[in-house]
């Protein structure tokens, strides 16, 4: 396609003029034709095909895929394998109203396991709002647990989602989130590079994790197990030079085990992130998404003086004392205590009782 361009590359494959290597990978298909029965089921269900030469088509986001594929090696035995490999797509299946370009253009990828905690559902919803709440474009796959999760938070925040599937956008799969696909549809877009009708086959999910990983500016990691496919495309956002954010869980849970594995690869490089103001940090604009610096509790006694610091802790809890005597135990001057005294006076932390100084009640 590259070389000669769709058209022409299809006229070389049905006449067997193709290269042997790609005729080997078409294989049987070669002779099957089903674009007009594609477009119609598309046409069907609401859906559209978006080739590059459109103008939705995110042009940008993908070519980091073409960088990363001229970083393959040039001989067909050292390079990846079809599911893994680091290939653009030739057109995608969309279905919904929003355009595909702008709807990635400030996006973030929320991944991980089917089998859930509540803790992960409620973390993946929590970020998906606080995203959807701030403008930005909630990217997942549509699958039980923390996908589902991610999708539900940034709705109910009236903001866009996306679900990349690995069946036909025709196709709800899992069934039981029809319901799910179709707020998807009406508020945001579902994404496939198979044509409608086409069968959620298990290498699939393992090819629509790249474009997962492209399409965003960067890959949220809430709940991975050891082996898992969110461990998968964090993997590949890395390759694609994107940022990979981990959301820690409890060390005794077995379905955080692939988070804390990704903190711990130093290559990988993920960053522990915790709240969506430091999501977009990683993934925002230099100097326009910098969350703010996590405070704790304030009290009265901060900002006060090393010197006002001691006289209050000489202080006694129940019996008011002299100046001289709080000198002694603070280890400072008279005068000290005397010029501290009615500023930890005007803060409620002292008060006088008539003979002496203590901790105002």
């Amino acid at each position: 396609m590259e070389d000669v361009g769709p058209v022409e590359a299809v006229v070389r494959l049905r006449s067997g003029r193709a290269p042997e290597r790609v005729r080997a990978l078409v294989g049987a298909r070669v002779d099957q034709d089903a674009s007009l029965a594609d477009l119609g089921r598309a046409e069907r269900c609401g859906a559209r095909l978006v080739v590059p030469e459109d103008d939705e088509w995110p042009a940008l986001p993908l070519h980091a895929l073409t960088l990363a594929l001229g970083e393959e090696p040039t001989e067909p035995a050292g390079q990846s394998d079809r599911t893994r490999a680091p290939v653009p797509p030739l057109a995608l299946w969309v279905r919904g109203t929003a355009r595909l370009d702008e709807l990635v253009d400030r996006s973030v990828a929320i991944v991980g396991s089917r089998a859930s905690t509540a803790y992960g559902e409620h973390v993946a919803a929590e970020l998906g709002h606080q995203l959807g709440e701030r403008g930005w474009t909630v990217v997942s796959g549509g699958a039980f647990g923390i996908d589902a999760a991610a999708h539900r938070g940034a709705l109910a925040a009236e903001a866009p989602t996306l679900a990349v599937l690995a069946c036909g956008v025709d196709r709800p799969y899992p069934a039981a989130h029809g319901a799910l696909f179709h707020r998807i549809a009406d508020n945001g877009l579902m994404v496939s590079e198979w044509p409608p009708g086409c069968a959620p086959l298990r290498h699939r999910f393992l090819v629509r994790n790249r474009l997962i990983a492209a399409l965003t500016r960067g890959t949220v990691v809430v709940e991975a197990a050891a082996r898992s496919g969110a461990q998968a495309t964090a993997r590949r956002a890395q390759d694609l030079g994107r940022p990979v954010l981990v959301v820690p869980g409890p060390v005794t849970s077995a379905l955080s085990v692939g988070c804390h594995e990704l903190l711990r690869d130093e290559d990988l490089g993920a960053v522990l992130v915790t709240s969506a103001a430091q999501v977009l940090e990683a993934v925002g604009r230099i100097g326009d998404d910098l969350a703010p610096p996590v405070e704790g509790p304030s009290s009265p006694r901060d900002g006060l003086s090393d010197v006002a610091l001691r006289v209050l802790d000489a202080c006694p809890v129940r019996t008011g004392v002299p100046p001289d005597r709080l000198a002694a135990v603070a280890g400072c001057d008279v005068l000290d205590v005397l010029r501290v005294l009615p500023a930890l006076e005007l803060a409620d932390l002292v008060e006088w009782t008539g003979t002496g100084w203590r901790l105002a009640l």
